[in-house]
């Protein structure tokens, strides 16, 4: 028997399914985790999710189900981290491919129940817009999170929705989401942690990256890439929340709008219709808009010197706005590295007699 958890939105839920089960049951515990292929143009530069078809060697113990294993790889010109996570994550991973919508999402999912023998679904998300309403300003990507909850309650198997980190993903202010959630029930710790800690060194999940951080102690302001604002690591950062499934149903329109739903492209519709955007659509915007080449897999040398002054510049700006710690991602785009550069300044942010690495984010230093 294996524990079957869904990682709610994507490659920083897969990898925060992986935490949470380790908390609860043990790192070594036999475990799938069903997650989409949906890795934002950072990492494709495809809009939109991926599906089984966008995949060599995805193996399939039985009717229905994908599993991605490190021989999995995506189809040029797509791309997809998630072969590298099968082989780093303890848990199994399984693909979920939402172009069939809701429905199509319920026959995967029961057919990965049937496969581990499971009688339970765990439904992880880091941050919780899983439970957003639809109309918060700062709402960025809950399309994935809302497909997943809907699908998990059409199975009719007993589904509990955990929550990790409120307010990491920045995307439902705290002040609005702590009250829908209610009391923790219970708090990650560093040795949570220890199997997912070197996924970050490649992995640009930030909210991911600031949940292990809040489970092995760091406390300050974090700044991220793109945000409204920065994040505060505190005590509530570290925190699990668990709902129903029919709790987070309540709380998300969008998920109970999407029972029964057929396609992709109808949950897209309903997307819009109660949020006022989707977020595919807006992928394919920026996706129209986005340089062919990314500076940064540019230049086959990097000058230390000139890089770390770079940096020093920008970190001066970064203190001044009040800001502790930073992420790898934040570092990298803010600054265009190339893949050089990345690994110059890291490698020297790394060394020294005050090390900057507070894994798996990075301390700004004061003059």
């Amino acid at each position: 028997m294996k524990r079957l958890l869904i990682a709610a939105g994507g490659g920083g839920d897969a990898i925060t399914a992986a935490l949470v089960h380790a908390a609860l049951h043990g790192a070594d515990a036999p475990a799938l985790v069903l997650t989409y292929a949906w890795e934002r143009l950072v990492v494709d530069p495809v809009p939109g999710p991926r599906g089984a078809a966008d995949f060599t060697d995805l193996a399939s113990p039985t009717p229905g189900l994908a599993l991605v294993t490190p021989r999995t790889a995506p189809k040029a010109p797509v791309g997809s981290l998630l072969p590298r996570l099968a082989a780093h994550l303890r848990p199994t991973l399984g693909l979920l491919d939402p172009y069939d919508g809701t429905v199509g999402l319920a026959r995967q999912i029961e057919a990965a129940a049937r496969w581990c023998e499971a009688d339970r679904i765990e439904l992880v998300d880091v941050g919780g817009d899983i439970v957003a309403r639809g109309d918060e300003p700062t709402l960025r990507s809950p399309l994935g999170d809302a497909l997943a909850l809907a699908a998990c309650a059409a199975t009719g198997i007993t589904t509990s929705v955990y929550v990790a980190g409120p307010g990491l993903d920045n995307e439902v202010p705290l002040s609005d989401l702590m009250p829908r959630l209610g009391p923790p029930a219970f708090a990650l710790t560093p040795e949570d942690t220890d199997g997912v800690l070197g996924v970050f060194d490649w992995h640009p999940s930030e909210a991911g990256a600031m949940l292990v951080a809040a489970a092995r102690g760091v406390r300050g302001v974090c700044g991220t890439r793109d945000a409204p604002r920065p994040v505060l690591l505190d005590d509530t950062a570290r925190q699990v929340h668990r709902l129903t499934c029919e709790e987070a149903l309540r709380l998300s329109p969008l998920a109970g709008a999407l029972d029964l739903c057929p396609s992709l492209e109808a949950a897209e519709k309903a997307s819009t219709a109660i949020c006022g955007f989707s977020e595919v659509a807006r992928e394919r915007d920026r996706a129209a808009t986005a340089p062919p080449t990314p500076r940064r897999h540019e230049a086959p040398s990097a000058d230390a010197d000139a890089v770390l002054a770079r940096f020093a510049v920008w970190e001066r700006s970064r203190l001044a706005e009040g800001l502790g710690y930073v992420t790898t991602r934040r570092i990298t785009e803010d600054l265009d590295l190339t893949l050089p550069e990345a690994l110059t300044l890291y490698g020297t942010l790394r060394s020294g007699t005050s090390p900057r690495h507070v894994a798996p984010l990075w301390r700004l230093a004061e003059d």
